[in-house]
């Protein structure tokens, strides 16, 4: 049997600057696309897929059944993230980074061609979790594919600025679905409900085609290039199988799992909960859709935190900074969301500029990098799939639906969320202290961090 130790631990494949700028341009296309249907689906589903497919039910049974659709989705996720991340694993992340897209985009788009309750009854609302669900299976490995894409492709000593690249995408796609719904929001009502809704949804499709021609042109990452070279030398293949993947970093996938709790949780709060709490107050009557351009000022803001914090992981340790942006997320959410309830415009910007363009920023950034090497090369794309994605179900997927349930139950009470929000954070400030700094660690490893150190 061949030496494990292949590479020497201190040699790292080396950076190709043409890959690295096209393998930053895959990954940003396919998070803008994946955000921009993130987004249009969960300002669609607080605001007016209730009224559209669930009509019977009633104001405030159609929002939560609409709401439930959106948590379908991120249940949909996990399922998707251990199927195409243990086929990422297995055959590369290129090919499953392109059927991943073409999957969600595909389902978003025929999102924008379905009948509603009126044209189809209860078969549109249907069909429309039956999407929601496909589209989820899709978005469940897009992102931990991006992620790990990028991180492989990057220098060590940048890592964090490099990582966080692909997520001004998910800002961009964040900015241009929130700010198409707020640009829908200034039409009649009845041209709205009536045909203008399926717009955004349809143009989803050019942004398929973008990342589908991109994708093509990428190489393989170099840390999956030389575990398949050191694979061809192993009488016997070091790959696992899911189950096993998910046995050997148990611990750091329940890592992974803590620390979005804050970060994935309160994105969602920010920007789908918000969103139908801001526009049930009575103080917002006529300007029901400000949260849209609430959500519209928080992307233009991310797009230069999300950067920035990581960047600044790569000077002070991935664990630190999500220390800090984890603890400031917590103390924001009773003052933040207080200032709701004052009836001010500005206010509704402020705090979700604020909420999500530094508190949620201040954990995404240091998590771009810090995810993949939580995990070892064998099974990285399979781990950070299963983290991302069971995270997203408990934490965003469920905060809509849980928050809307219990402020119908309270009288739409302002500390509900706040409470949930504080919660949330403190669960990712806490996860933090049994971290371990993966700052700069060589993505040629087998084995998680925290463990001893095989390379191939």
């Amino acid at each position: 049997m061949s030496e494990q130790h292949t590479r020497p631990p201190s040699q790292e494949p080396a950076v190709d600057p043409v890959q690295l700028r096209r393998a930053t341009l895959a990954s940003s296309v396919g998070s803008a696309l994946e955000y921009y249907d993130f987004y249009i689906y969960s300002l669609a589903s607080a605001l007016i897929f209730g009224e559209l497919f669930f009509k019977p039910l009633g104001p405030t049974g159609a929002t939560i059944a609409s709401l439930g659709t959106l948590a379908v989705g991120f249940a949909a996720r996990p399922i998707g993230g251990l199927v195409f991340g243990a086929m990422g694993d297995r055959l590369g992340r290129k090919v499953v980074l392109i059927i991943t897209i073409a999957l969600m985009g595909g389902s978003s788009m025929l999102i924008g061609m379905l009948p509603t309750y009126d044209m189809a009854g209860i078969w549109g609302a249907i069909l429309l979790v039956a999407l929601r669900i496909a589209q989820g299976l899709g978005a469940g490995a897009e992102q931990a594919g991006a992620t790990v894409l990028i991180s492989e492709f990057a220098p060590p000593q940048r890592r964090g600025f490099f990582a966080s690249l692909p997520f001004v995408g998910i800002q961009i796609g964040t900015l241009l679905g929130a700010g198409t719904f707020a640009l829908l929001g200034l039409a009649h009502r009845e041209v709205l409900f009536g045909w203008l809704w399926r717009v955004p949804f349809l143009l989803g499709a050019v942004l398929i085609i973008v990342a589908v021609v991109i994708r093509m042109r990428l190489k393989e990452s170099p840390a999956f290039e030389a575990l398949e070279e050191a694979e061809a030398h192993r009488e016997a293949p070091v790959k696992q199988s899911v189950g096993q993947a998910i046995s050997t970093s148990r611990r750091n996938i329940l890592i992974g799992i803590g620390l979005r709790m804050g970060e994935n949780g309160n994105s969602s709060i920010y920007s789908a909960l918000l969103l139908a709490y801001v526009a049930s107050l009575e103080v917002y009557k006529g300007q029901q859709l400000i949260g849209t351009w609430g959500a519209v000022v928080a992307a233009a803001i991310s797009i230069f935190t999300v950067v920035f914090f990581g960047a600044l992981s790569d000077r002070f340790g991935r664990v630190q900074v999500y220390r800090w942006g984890a603890f400031f997320s917590a103390a924001f959410a009773f003052p933040g969301i207080w200032l709701l309830t004052l009836g001010q415009v500005w206010l509704v910007l402020l705090v979700m500029g604020v909420g999500i363009g530094i508190g949620v920023q201040a954990m995404l950034g240091p998590q771009c990098a810090m995810l993949p090497e939580l995990f070892g090369n064998q099974h990285r794309f399979t781990g950070v799939a299963t983290a991302r994605e069971f995270s997203a179900v408990i934490a965003g997927g469920i905060a809509p639906l849980v928050g809307a349930s219990i402020l119908a139950v309270t009288g739409n009470a302002w500390w509900v969320i706040a409470s949930y929000s504080a919660l949330l954070s403190l669960i990712s400030f806490l996860t933090t202290f049994v971290t371990p700094e993966t700052k700069g660690r060589s993505l040629t490893d087998l084995n998680d961090a925290g463990q001893e150190t095989v390379h191939v």
